[in-house]
């Protein structure tokens, strides 16, 4: 690995980003950007709301200008709302399902609730995330494993498209094999006929967050907080190669680390499980 990283530095980041796949030997959909150019001024208010969202997940437009306010930025409830688009962020309250009906029809029911998680691959659960770097920002995706708490898929991307959600799947089930539901919120990845239609050919369940649950998908939220304390505040990066050797860097530790919930590291786990399963 350190002889093809330095393969790619010697080229100055001149190759292509499917090229530099190719030598790191990764899926594309795993390395997949192009830091996002932004005023440097927005920038620094988004990444202050990312931090605070993390500790106040239903904090709105309103209540977030009066903050942003109080720190000196003259902001208001439209440029708000552009910057919570941006980082993919949906205040978190009960509403009237306004949905339309093309889309409705992809929502599916939550599964979870009560559902007694006995083996890893029962169910994964699956969220986007804005990452900030020292300049710009890009977005991650990743797939968690509930039983263990292992990552088995997860990518960097400069876009929130299903087609890179859909990607990282697929590359997480050729190498883990499939589980029976995955969990998501209802965003629109998640709801596109791709996404809906893949996991059904496949067999696997869809569950889905309802409006307003915060904790529906609580797992990966706490792997977000998790990655982003740990790391991703700590170590501001330039590139998104940078960011990609980094985040891999965490991820590994993450899964040798023992977790305190299942009083084992997440590979551990996994293994076990996958072990006991086979027997």
């Amino acid at each position: 690995m350190r002889q093809r990283m330095e393969m790619i530095n010697r080229n100055n980041g001149k190759l292509s980003v499917r090229k530099q796949c190719e030598i790191l030997a990764v899926p594309r959909s795993s390395l997949y950007y192009q830091p996002i150019p932004e005023k440097p001024e927005n920038v620094k208010m988004m990444n202050l709301m990312d931090k605070h969202l993390l500790k106040h997940p239903t904090e709105g437009v309103v209540s977030m200008v009066d903050w942003l306010k109080d720190k000196g930025y003259p902001v208001g409830p439209k440029r708000i709302r552009r910057l919570f688009k941006l980082i993919g962020h949906q205040t978190l309250y009960r509403r009237r399902n306004l949905t339309k009906g093309a889309v409705r029809k992809f929502i599916k029911p939550y599964l979870l609730r009560g559902l007694k998680i006995t083996h890893a691959n029962q169910v994964w659960c699956t969220d986007i995330t804005y990452i900030p770097m020292a300049k710009g920002f890009l977005y991650m995706t990743a797939f968690i494993d509930v039983y263990s708490r292992k990552i088995v898929g997860w990518g960097i991307s400069n876009s929130m498209s299903k087609e890179w959600c859909l990607e990282v799947l697929k590359d997480a089930i050729q190498r883990y094999g499939k589980p029976e539901i995955i969990n998501s919120d209802q965003g629109s990845q998640y709801t596109s006929p791709d996404w809906i239609n893949y996991l059904e050919e496949n067999q696997i369940k869809v569950s889905m967050d309802g409006k307003g649950r915060a904790t529906d998908n609580t797992w990966i939220e706490r792997f977000w907080k998790s990655l982003k304390y740990n790391h991703i505040y700590l170590n501001p990066c330039d590139t998104g190669l940078e960011l990609f050797k980094g985040v891999q860097r965490y991820i590994e530790y993450y899964h040798r680390k023992k977790h305190q919930t299942i009083k084992m590291s997440p590979n551990a786990a996994y293994k076990q499980s996958m072990k006991i399963q086979a027997a």
